[in-house]
């Protein structure tokens, strides 16, 4: 396997061993591409996704904005989907990712939707 692969797996398992320690409240996990960013709320006994929410679900107004702020958006959609369906406390799961750039403005706007982690 590639090197790096490696330690973005030894990150993952890391972060979802300290994420296990808290069944009642659902993960935030994010997953980013090199052009898109995804969101999803997670069961963590069941593995269910709960809400999924992408950055190719905006507006088409919304497409001359950066890739961090199309982040915060999208933060945000998944925080009033998740609201709508009484969840409002969450774990965060940056998935292996350092918690900076589109990681960051993801868990920015989700904290601005009203979301608790």
């Amino acid at each position: 396997m590639i090197k790096h692969k490696l330690g973005k797996e030894r990150r993952q398992k890391r972060i979802r061993l300290k994420i296990k320690d808290n069944p009642n409240r659902p993960r935030l996990m994010v997953v980013r591409s090199s052009q898109h960013i995804y969101t999803q709320i997670i069961h963590n006994e069941s593995g269910k996704t709960l809400v999924s929410v992408s950055e190719k679900e905006l507006p088409k107004s919304e497409t001359k904005l950066t890739k961090s702020q199309k982040a915060e958006l999208v933060g945000k959609i998944t925080a009033e989907k998740a609201k709508k369906i009484k969840i409002t406390k969450v774990v965060f799961d940056r998935n292996g990712y350092q918690y900076h750039g589109r990681v960051k403005a993801a868990a920015k706007g989700a904290r601005d939707g009203g979301l608790i982690f």
